[in-house]
């Protein structure tokens, strides 16, 4: 299948970041069709009914999140976008701010109508400097051109746009914990509910979205309902980005119709590198369920995946092959985890250095068969009982690959003599023995 580019339609043309080549690229048309002509409510009910789900992970309607909302004029309302992109694979965000910053201003307006918001901002991950930049100079090229300001078209809507760097935290991009980080607090996520919609941003009803899923709303505006609806599956509508990286010919990012096969976006990137095969891939970024060569036909959307106990995710392909060492893969992805952890809650701050201390232990051929079955444990843990979803994306990708690859994780058990003894535990004072525990 050919790629069907919408999001990144002109992004090989260098001038696309200037506004003057947007307008004539067709920018800014969406917004001058809603403003004066769509009632907001119509506008909600344009998402929902477009099925546009997020493009940052969760895979939830983004119109259903726009209508919670609370109506109301004179109430204080934000539009949060969420550009802080750092899940390990990830790098989709940073290409549409970096070639075309103002497809996601002018779908920062739209939402921002949609919701009667007044301001907004763009909180941007810190090491994004040349997006920053350019994110900026867009911000302000708009409000020399009367899309931003006061009485935007002569109507009553006003909106600023702030652009906001980010403070280098993966939490971050947790969206409670990037509003805390906004308003000046240290990243670390809120109990919900109460939810954004409802008390968000300085306690004020907050729309969050990613990156990637503003953009797509432009489109929605300018092209139709039923135009959108067309691409990709039922309930699973539109383009997306797939993000391609690993042990792959051509890394980079691919836009295809969702429900594409895994297999089609592999042989985009250039297939495998020479004498290599494909032994498996995270399909949505680092923090999801393991794909093996059995999956290479497996449609990439939302549901699909869902039922194979994986996550679409973020569309974050990372692909490793027949020489990937999959107990090396789990021990790194959790140590980049432990380390980003923020520490609020037990099961994570915890679990993930106990999970990085025993996949340790095994690959310095000192573990055992126990260990495998107490890793599951603690993930399982971690899943059930954390605070926020960074220890259940942290868990995943291990379980999964003790659970596809075990010979592996096996094989450098064996490597231990004692590998069948269970694990001793070390008692605090020197006069007291090591006992096993059962």
């Amino acid at each position: 299948m050919a790629e069907m580019r919408v999001l990144m339609a002109h992004m090989d043309d260098p001038d696309q970041c200037l506004i003057g080549t947007y307008e004539k690229n067709g920018g800014y048309q969406a917004i001058k069709k809603a403003i004066p002509h769509i009632p907001p409510d119509t506008l909600i009910d344009m998402v929902k009914q477009s099925w546009l789900r997020g493009r940052g992970g969760a895979g939830f309607s983004t119109g259903m999140k726009w209508s919670f909302v609370p109506k109301g004029k004179g109430l204080d309302k934000y539009v949060v976008c969420n550009c802080d992109e750092s899940e390990p694979g990830t790098f989709k965000d940073r290409l549409l701010i970096e070639k075309d910053p103002h497809q996601l201003i002018e779908g920062v307006i739209l939402a921002s109508y949609a919701i009667d918001a007044r301001r907004a901002f763009i909180y941007c991950r810190g090491e994004f400097y040349e997006g920053i930049r350019k994110l900026k100079k867009a911000v302000e090229e708009a409000r020399n051109s009367g899309y931003l300001g006061n009485h935007i078209f002569g109507t009553d809507f006003s909106l600023e746009i702030v652009v906001h760097p980010g403070a280098g935290a993966y939490i971050a991009g947790e969206e409670t914990a990037l509003l805390n980080s906004l308003e000046g607090y240290r990243a670390t996520p809120r109990l919900k509910p109460p939810f954004p919609a409802s008390s968000g941003l300085y306690s004020k009803p907050t729309v969050v979205n990613n990156v990637e899923t503003l953009c797509n709303v432009v489109h929605i505006v300018n092209r139709g309902v039923e135009w959108y609806t067309s691409i990709g599956k039922p309930k699973n509508t539109g383009t997306k980005i797939f993000q391609i990286s690993g042990q792959i010919k051509n890394p980079g990012c691919y836009e295809f119709p969702i429900g594409i096969p895994l297999r089609e976006v592999i042989d985009a990137a250039g297939g495998m590198l020479p004498g290599r095969s494909f032994k498996a891939c995270y399909p949505g970024g680092s923090s999801c369920a393991l794909l093996n060569a059995k999956d290479l036909d497996i449609a990439m959307d939302f549901d699909t995946l869902t039922h194979r106990d994986s996550a679409l995710g973020t569309a974050s392909i990372i692909v490793m092959d027949d020489t990937a060492d999959m107990v090396q893969v789990a021990l790194r992805l959790m140590e980049f985890y432990q380390n980003e952890s923020c520490g609020k809650c037990t099961p994570c701050r915890e679990g993930t250095r106990w999970v990085v201390q025993m996949l340790s232990r095994i690959v310095a051929g000192q573990g055992t068969f126990g260990d495998l079955d107490v890793i599951t444990q603690v993930c399982k843990s971690m899943t059930e009982t954390s605070f926020c979803p960074l220890a259940p994306g942290a868990a995943l990708p291990i379980e999964s690959a003790i659970a596809e690859f075990r010979d592996e994780f096996e094989a450098y058990i064996r490597r231990n003599p004692h590998a069948s003894e269970k694990p001793k535990m070390k008692m605090a004072y020197p006069y007291m023995k090591a006992y096993a525990f059962d």
